[in-house]
């Protein structure tokens, strides 16, 4: 095999592995339902800072008295930390409403867009439907 041909396979192979990872994330519109918002009040659990979105788990507590544990799906670490969270905002057992969509599933999971803590400061998660404000609708 010459060079140039060589040259070409391993170009191909680069742009093959490079183009994997974005093979492996999935859209909002096949995982979330943009018409199902859901308002979900608890404590937090634990949070994942890990990529390509962080998770936030949080604990909800059932009319029965017994508990489901919700993961919340944010923006990347880095988009996060960029809004004003830290690794202390989200320690275990601070109150929080998150507003968010439900996912298709059916699964105690939604893609988080906002976060209102119980002394009233609002962050936002980031959410990949592009809304700040789940209740608004295009936008508004």
């Amino acid at each position: 095999m010459n060079s140039t041909r060589l040259s070409a396979w391993i170009a191909v192979g680069g742009l093959l592995l490079a183009a994997a990872p974005a093979w492996a994330h999935h859209s909002f519109t096949a995982e979330f339902d943009r018409n199902k918002v859901v308002n979900i009040e608890g404590t937090i659990v634990k949070m994942e800072w890990v990529n390509p979105h962080a998770w936030i788990h949080v604990s909800v507590k059932n009319p029965d008295g017994t508990a489901t544990v919700w993961m919340i799906e944010g923006n990347t670490p880095n988009g996060l930390l960029r809004r004003g969270f830290t690794k202390k905002s989200l320690e275990p057992g601070t109150e929080v409403m998150i507003k968010g969509y439900m996912a298709k599933s059916g699964d105690f999971k939604a893609n988080g867009s906002s976060m209102t803590f119980k002394d009233g400061r609002k962050l936002f998660l980031g959410s990949s439907s592009g809304d700040e404000d789940p209740t608004a609708k295009d936008g508004k």
